[in-house]
């Protein structure tokens, strides 16, 4: 039986989040996509907590377009990171493309200063 969308994305997550294990100096960035937003954490792994999280819907989010929007997002999240004294974090897709939106926010995030 074939996978649906759905189902092939969250395998494809549960493979990737194995190997990618984020920490208090060095998070996970966890994106998430709808198909009207798009949200993303700073995880620590360890502790199993949020460090920090931002998304299209706040109210200092303000374009038009889907990728302008993620990308502005991208920078939003790298300077909650930096308020943290965070700079090096480890991007997880979520088993989404690298392509698009997600790779919006991942240039917005390094536009703000984050390495990864």
């Amino acid at each position: 039986m074939k996978l649906t969308k759905g189902a092939r994305r969250k395998k494809i997550h549960l493979r990737v989040k194995k190997n990618i294990k984020g920490t208090e100096t060095c998070p996970r960035i966890s994106v998430f996509r709808s198909n009207k937003a798009i949200y993303c954490q700073l995880i620590d792994d360890l502790n199993g907590t949020t460090l920090a999280s931002a998304s299209s819907k706040e109210g200092t989010v303000d374009a038009k377009i889907k990728t302008d929007a993620a990308a502005q997002v991208g920078k939003l999240i790298a300077e909650r990171a930096i308020a943290k004294n965070i700079t090096k974090v480890k991007f997880d897709r979520s088993g989404y493309l690298y392509h698009g939106r997600v790779k919006a926010l991942a240039d917005g995030a390094r536009e703000g200063g984050l390495q990864f």
